[in-house]
């Protein structure tokens, strides 16, 4: 690539850059330096870190170095006009290429942004040149629908960002696409500096044998609503929320519109101030709602679809997954909405309703990333199964009953461990009911006055 001597590996300024993005800006340059021309490289870094601050200032230096253009690409078009913000506020001009753009003064751009089923429409029609392109920026590349349009740019740098490189399709994995990996900071790291709030997580176990597996790897959207539409789940998520996260501004994650109806007729005749949002809502309804929340201290949006990308609200204090994935993006997209920073924020709440963290970890835990991009199917199949995972289950007495037992230090009877024991013993299977009878008494003498009190 023909270019300025004073490459931006040298001469790196930044504009309001923390010293990870800087590193970042130069390995990814680094790369443009040593690499072939159509090298395609994957940069991770966790969301509220600042992917779009950093390609900001990457296509800055890359059009004030490089005799070429620059094109970004997203799958969205709430992310399409985000990223022209930031891009302006780099100053560099851009222009947006969605379903309406006029390509008439493409000539005076030497940066586009372009939703990716839009630009594979004009690329397909021959209506945009882009011989001249040689830096292409794919946002949220995780996403598969971006991989299609790969063959019109084989003579141009591909640079993808997500916060988890894993691909959307486990059946195409991200390491055909990509020839390397640059792991960001940790998310780890990001909270030890305040630069993102920590999740304080609360798992309720969920029996999910009942769900089923669909063809691209998720739970289906038919057995999750069957799931978390009956009364005691809607009864067990209610509870939940005034558990945990009462009074503070909730997002509700759910699998089906159907499951989020229920949800919000639940939360409402509850007198909880709630709104539902699905990607049926227009443009209109939708922006409504998401002023209403913004500015009501302790509103509730339960959704669909619709709020793991391109959403902002930094005050959301609780997430609730009222869903089960296997999708480790999704999950940890879901999470990362309610961790953004503001002064007097440091920590939000996460409820999961689906075993997620059983099945995941910690949002946040060490994850070797190398290893995921080059062996996903490794990390994929050593997840544990759903009966794995309620093999482990422990029962937890609610927070009201927990309260009349507070004298005793061993709530828990491990019918499991007590059977084993009482078997191995060459005793009767019921003297495991004998033990468990004998324990109730305990904690019920433990806590009570009387003899009245350990009635009741």
């Amino acid at each position: 690539m023909s270019k300025e001597s004073n490459t931006p590996t040298q001469q790196i300024v930044g504009k309001n850059l923390y010293d990870y993005q800087k590193e970042a800006l130069f390995k990814i340059f680094k790369s443009f330096e040593n690499a072939p021309i159509n090298y395609h490289l994957l940069y991770q870094l966790p969301t509220g870190g600042g992917k779009t601050v950093i390609f900001s200032e990457i296509t800055r230096q890359y059009l004030k170095h490089y005799q070429k253009k620059v094109l970004i690409m997203t799958h969205r078009i709430e992310l399409c006009k985000q990223t022209a913000r930031m891009l302006s506020e780099f100053k560099v001009e851009n222009k947006i290429i969605d379903s309406k753009a006029s390509l008439d003064d493409q000539g005076d751009f030497d940066c586009f942004v372009a939703m990716v089923e839009t630009l594979n429409n004009r690329l397909n029609d021959d209506m945009l040149d882009i011989s001249d392109v040689g830096l292409v920026i794919i946002d949220e590349a995780h996403y598969n629908s971006f991989t299609k349009l790969f063959k019109f740019f084989d003579k141009s740098f591909i640079l993808g960002v997500t916060a988890t490189p894993l691909s959307s399709n486990i059946k195409l994995p991200m390491k055909n696409n990509y020839d390397e990996l640059i792991v960001g900071e940790s998310i780890g790291t990001l909270i030890q500096n305040e630069y993102l709030a920590k999740a304080n997580v609360y798992s309720y176990n969920v029996g999910l044998t009942s769900l089923e597996v669909g063809a691209n790897g998720d739970y289906t959207v038919k057995s999750s609503e069957d799931l978390y539409t009956n009364t005691d789940m809607l009864s067990k998520l209610l509870q939940a929320y005034e558990e945990r996260a009462k009074g503070t501004k909730t997002l509700i994650f759910n699998n089906g519109i159907n499951t989020s109806l229920h949800v919000f007729d639940t939360f409402k005749k509850a007198g909880y101030p709630i709104a539902h949002l699905d990607n049926t809502n227009t443009k209109k309804e939708r922006d409504f709602i998401l002023k209403w929340f913004h500015k009501t201290p302790n509103a509730i949006i339960t959704s669909v679809s619709i709020l793991t990308t391109g959403f902002d609200e930094p005050s959301v204090k609780s997430i609730i997954l009222n869903r089960a994935t296997k999708s480790l993006t999704l999950y940890y997209q879901m999470i990362e909405r309610g961790s953004r920073i503001l002064p007097g924020k440091s920590e939000f709440n996460v409820i999961d309703l689906g075993n997620n963290f059983h099945r995941f970890g910690p949002w946040g835990a060490d994850l070797d990333w190398q290893r995921m991009f080059r062996a996903p199917n490794f990390y994929l199949d050593n997840l544990l199964s759903d009966e794995e995972i309620e093999n482990e289950f422990r029962y937890e007495l609610p927070a009201d009953v927990k309260k009349e037992f507070a004298n005793s230090e061993d709530l828990y009877f491990d019918v499991k461990k007590i059977y084993t024991q009482t078997i191995q013993a060459g005793q009767s299977s019921k003297k495991v009911l004998e033990k468990s009878i004998a324990h109730h008494a305990k904690m019920c003498i433990e806590n009570s006055e009387d003899v009245f009190d350990a009635l009741i």
